[in-house]
């Protein structure tokens, strides 16, 4: 029976892991966590993955091998649905059988469905099942299950009240966290794109510590509830079939009716198909809905993107908002 279960901080970490972390506390067993993303993290998933995954996907599979010696085993859900409308890109529904197909020698890895279409209690018949596994009765996994709904509303409610995921996380640890804030006067920008890609540092080059550093206000996906998100992302002819696609798009149409909001920037992975669409379409209607008023700029990353050129990107693009604003005075 597994003490110590491994959790890569990539992919739905940013999302769930505070539900999954007080799930498998309450039951008595360790998590632990890979550690922040690294060159080497980054290469050795490059490495051993698909040629074609996406960097998401390549930095999972680093983010695995750091756990592989750690652990009793790896919790890898398989993402199937967490709501009865959309579905995860078909690199999360094969996420178990990528690692295990390229990463030999691994502890055993943990994959049950996540697939809360048939249902109303979410990732309950998941906890359900990790319970036999773990050889814990239904009483038990029903508690754990509480648990985690409780952790990870109050990690949602820390998200929508300016908290960043990281902070938010360590706020939930009982750690000192200063309240989010706001410079009056400063550029406000939304800084949108799938969780996994905006909140990685490495691979992301800190996009957000930048902007920060400009002096900007940032807002973010995570900052909307997620019904909302999903009621906006209506506004499309037919919504995508994926799962953080529509919540991107969602959180554009909300910017946009934004008065406050200066400019929209799209971290997107360089590789990714349904982001690729998501790209196209966002920069399409906010040229549309707001006529050309809203600046848009679309960042791509992949191994190969440099600091340098993404700094100077972002630098430009401010002194542009800066230029805009003094101009509309």
């Amino acid at each position: 029976m597994a003490s110590h279960i491994g959790f890569p901080t990539a992919l739905f970490y940013y999302s769930h892991y505070p539900f999954w972390l007080a799930f498998f506390n309450r039951l008595g067993i360790e998590v632990v966590t890979s550690p922040k993303t690294t060159k080497a993290i980054l290469d050795d998933g490059s490495r051993e993955a698909v040629a074609d995954a996406c960097i998401p996907i390549k930095l999972y599979h680093g983010h695995v091998l750091t756990l592989k010696d750690k652990v009793d085993a790896i919790f890898i859900p398989r993402m199937v649905k967490i709501n009865r409308r959309t579905t995860f890109c078909p690199k999360f529904l094969g996420l178990p059988d990528m690692v295990r197909a390229s990463l030999p020698h691994l502890p055993p890895i943990i994959d049950l469905q996540v697939d809360a279409s048939r249902g109303l209690l979410g990732f309950w018949p998941t906890c359900r099942g990790l319970a036999d596994l773990l050889g814990r009765t239904r009483r038990e996994a029903w508690s754990a299950y509480l648990e985690g709904r409780h952790h990870h509303h109050a990690y949602q409610k820390l998200l929508q009240a300016g908290y960043l995921p990281l902070q938010a996380m360590a706020k939930l640890r009982g750690e000192t966290v200063d309240a989010p804030a706001r410079t009056p006067g400063s550029l406000n920008l939304a800084v949108l794109g799938y969780p996994y890609q905006v909140y990685d540092q490495y691979i992301s080059l800190d996009i957000i510590g930048k902007l920060k550093k400009l002096q900007v206000n940032i807002w973010t996906m995570e900052m909307i509830n997620p019904a909302r998100l999903y009621r906006l992302s209506g506004r499309l002819p037919k919504r995508l079939f994926w799962h953080y696609s529509n919540l991107v798009l969602g959180a554009a149409y909300y910017y946009l009716r934004q008065e406050n909001i200066d400019g929209i920037i799209h971290v997107t992975a360089f590789g990714c198909g349904p982001d690729a669409m998501v790209d196209k379409i966002m920069e399409l209607d906010i040229r549309k809905f707001s006529r050309g008023q809203i600046p848009f700029m679309s960042v791509s990353i992949d191994e190969q993107t440099g600091d340098a050129g993404i700094t100077t990107r972002l630098e430009a693009f401010i002194d542009m908002l800066h230029q805009k604003r003094r101009g509309n005075r």
